[in-house]
């Protein structure tokens, strides 16, 4: 079942000096044997020269695939089918003052964006002309980089979920009403769900989104619920006396590794921990003195603005009581297959970028969202974020965090602990956000930015801790309107718990919890079969249900009740709903309203689907049997797919293994546990590997350790990784 490359022992090579057009001085990397690499320079423009440079040596592909997935460029490559969502990548492409833009992130921000891409191109142009394998199966070759690329809004589009849940809960209203959309699906906090005055739902439906969808999905050529948990626990609850970090942000699973494992040292930096490998700097990790991690929060920072189209003039658009011309900008757009470019026409009302057109109702649907705003590029403001040697600085820097919204969590080595909520939220005054709003009014406008200082946090807490599962972080008694939508609390609630059977905690205690799979929501569906009774049960069916009730929520890969559980509860809402609503209700408001002759009607549907599948022995009823981990390739090369991987857990676990179908899609490709104490003591795990070349060793290195609940050292100091190098590289003008 798993096919993957054993972790090897890789001898250390001899250093060998290695020109490098643009580079001012020399610079070592040595990589580890878990194939992190560790860069020693003598100047912040050569570090981040040499971080580029080897971004491209070990993830071209990967990181030319996401340049032109940000910047409008795929159609070069695929063909028209990516016209769509190059011009929604065109589209929220930032149009602003570019000295405001780079100042945003920090003072040296489009220094180290400079030369971090002509480390990238270097390493192009040292090619020769040559593609790699990849390349040569996608028939095309690597484009070139500017700074401005590593700004693209799409990787922050990606995280502004809030539009489509408009459109959703609109066709939702449509379908079911009003009063069934309130009950079943209901806003938290709760709140009266409103019907935006002068707005007309018809038409409103997840069909105007397809390019939108498509931009923000995963590209693939041809020859993808989204969560994350961390918490920091205070000296006072630790083996060592000092602080621990834990944090394992959950995102697609990628082949490669979304995220890239690297540790910067010059002047002004020593920093270690993990980025996307297509920008500078790490977003995640420690610097000399503190610690720091993040979940999303998922601020309300979009909204979706119904404009009414003049029909005489599709280009005209009713702004309180008066017409108003959109701004057209038309750019050129490469197609693969076809001599000449298509012209494309991005259009722009007062609101924000034209996603859609309805000709029909004479509408256009424009975004308002916070990434039109200076530095609002996804995980950038972490250059200023990863340099806070204190909770200050720490506060300063996560005020710039505008895209996305993020738990940010803090430690230092002198005890410190906090956590903030940061990110951009928007003031509406008179409307939730919950449903799109006609533009034509002018009575949905936003009123400005809840100012940084108002987002909640916590410092040095009485509890000795502080955790967070993208769950509902409003504090009692806040008083401002973040959003209305969060993460089920089930995870955030097992870390609480496990955080209370101990007294004293080590960096085992956080890999052991960080690979919980006991389900809360199992519990929850326990406790609410034990209040009702289900008749109409054959015998076997009682025995599994009695099983079910005596089995202690672990969802192991060998466990039936898991399987059982699983093909259950995915049943329930449409035994009690019917097969169109109970597809939207969700799990919570299932287990809380369905009645027993839903409970047992499902109970037999699940032990049916079970035998189907697995045959009548119920001894091959095993949850890992079903659910999987597969890591394809964007490349349509079955030689380069990994696995599938038997997978425990689901998405409602601390070791969350979320996807469609049972199959594990999302989740924590990258954990991190930090140690105070000692920073060598600091633990990790990515997976596949740290590198994207199939032909490297640290392709897929990494993937059975992360299978098997395991991790490996997070090296700082110079000696420990000097002990632990086994490739040595010297890069010289």
């Amino acid at each position: 079942m798993l096919r993957l490359l054993p972790l090897l022992f890789i001898p250390c090579t001899i250093a060998e000096d290695i020109p490098a057009k643009g580079l001012r001085k020399p610079v070592e990397i040595l990589r580890d044997k878990w194939g992190i690499p560790h860069i020693y320079a003598q100047s912040a423009d050569d570090l981040f020269f040499v971080q580029g440079w080897l971004a491209a040596k070990d993830r071209l592909f990967q990181i030319d695939l996401w340049r032109r997935v940000g910047t409008g460029r795929l159609a070069e490559v695929l063909g028209p089918s990516a016209l769509g969502r190059d011009r929604i990548a065109r589209l929220v492409k930032y149009r602003g003052d570019w000295q405001k833009e780079w100042a945003s992130y920090s003072p040296d921000a489009k220094a180290i964006a400079t030369a971090f891409t002509q480390g990238i191109n270097a390493y192009i142009g040292s090619l020769g002309g040559k593609r790699p394998a990849e390349f040569r199966a996608a028939g095309y070759d690597p484009g070139l980089w500017t700074a401005e690329d590593v700004t693209a809004r799409i990787a922050g589009l990606l995280m502004i979920r809030n539009v489509a849940r408009e459109v959703a809960r609109a066709q939702d209203i449509q379908r079911f009403g009003l009063e069934a959309v309130q009950k079943l699906l209901p806003p938290d906090p709760a709140i009266r769900i409103e019907i935006p005055r002068g707005l007309n739902l018809d038409g409103i439906t997840p069909a105007l989104l397809k390019d939108y969808t498509d931009a923000i999905g995963d590209a693939r050529i041809e020859p993808e619920a989204i969560g994350s948990n961390n918490w920091v626990m205070a000296g006072s609850k630790t083996v060592t006396g000092k602080p621990l970090l834990a944090n394992d942000p959950h995102r697609p699973i990628k082949n490669p590794s979304l995220r890239k494992t690297v540790h910067l040292v010059a002047p002004g930096w020593n920093v270690i921990g993990a980025g996307e490998p297509a920008l500078p700097g790490i977003a995640l990790g420690h610097n000399e003195e503190a610690g720091f991690g993040f979940t999303i929060v998922g601020i309300d920072q979009g909204d979706l603005y119904v404009e009414k189209i003049d029909p005489a003039d599709p280009l005209r658009y009713e702004y309180r009581g008066a017409w108003k011309r959109m701004e057209v900008v038309t750019e050129e757009i490469a197609v693969k297959g076809e001599t000449a470019p298509r012209r494309v026409e991005l259009k722009y009302t007062l609101h924000g970028p034209v996603i859609a057109e309805d000709a029909a109702r004479n509408r256009a649907y424009a975004l308002k969202w916070v990434g039109a705003e200076p530095g609002a590029a996804g995980y950038l403001a972490a250059l200023r974020l990863s340099r806070a040697k204190n909770w200050k600085e720490f506060e300063q820097g996560a005020a710039m965090y505008k895209v996305p919204s993020e738990n940010l969590v803090y430690a230092d080595r002198s005890g410190n602990v906090g956590w903030i909520a940061s990110g951009w939220a928007p003031l509406r005054k008179n409307w939730s956000g919950l449903l799109p709003v006609p533009g034509h009014t002018g009575e949905y406008e936003w009123s400005g930015f809840l100012a940084p200082e108002l987002n909640p946090r916590v410092y040095n807490p009485a509890s000795g801790f502080v955790a967070t599962a993208n769950h509902n972080i409003l504090p009692a008694g806040y008083r401002h309107a973040l959003s209305y939508e969060w993460a089920q609390p089930w995870r955030h609630s097992r870390i609480v718990e496990m955080i209370g059977e101990k007294r004293r905690f080590s960096v085992d205690d956080f890999q052991r919890m960080q690979q919980d799979v006991r389900s809360m929501a199992a519990r929850a569906m326990q406790a609410a079969v034990r209040k009702r009774t289900l008749s109409g049960l054959e015998e076997r069916e009682k025995r599994l249900l009695a099983e079910f009730l005596a089995w202690d929520g672990v969802m192991g890969v060998d466990s039936r009740p898991a399987l059982l559980y699983s093909l259950w509860s995915a049943k329930l809402a449409v035994a009690e709903f019917g097969a169109e609503l109970g597809a939207r209700v969700e799990l919570p408001r299932a287990i809380e309203l369905a009645k027993a002759e839903a409970y047992a009607r499902a109970l037999r549907d699940a032990v049916a689907e079970a035998e189907r599948r697995f045959g009548a022995n119920e001894a091959k009823w095993r949850w890992g049997a079903l659910h999987h981990v597969r890591f394809t390739h964007p490349v349509n090369m079955p030689k380069w797919d990994l696995g599938p991987v038997e997978r425990p857990g689901d998405a409602n676990t601390v070791n969350s293994t979320s996807g469609t179908g049972f199959q594990q899609t999302a989740g924590a490709s990258y954990r991190q546990i930090l140690d105070m104490s000692d920073w060598d003591k600091s633990v990790v795990t990515n997976t596949p590997g740290e590198s994207g070349d199939p032909a490297s060793p640290f392709f897929s290195n990494l993937l059975q350790e992360w299978a098997g609940g395991s991790y490996h050292p997070l090296l700082y100091s110079r000696g420990a990784v000097e002990v632990n190098s086994v490739e040595r590289m010297r890069l010289v003008p």
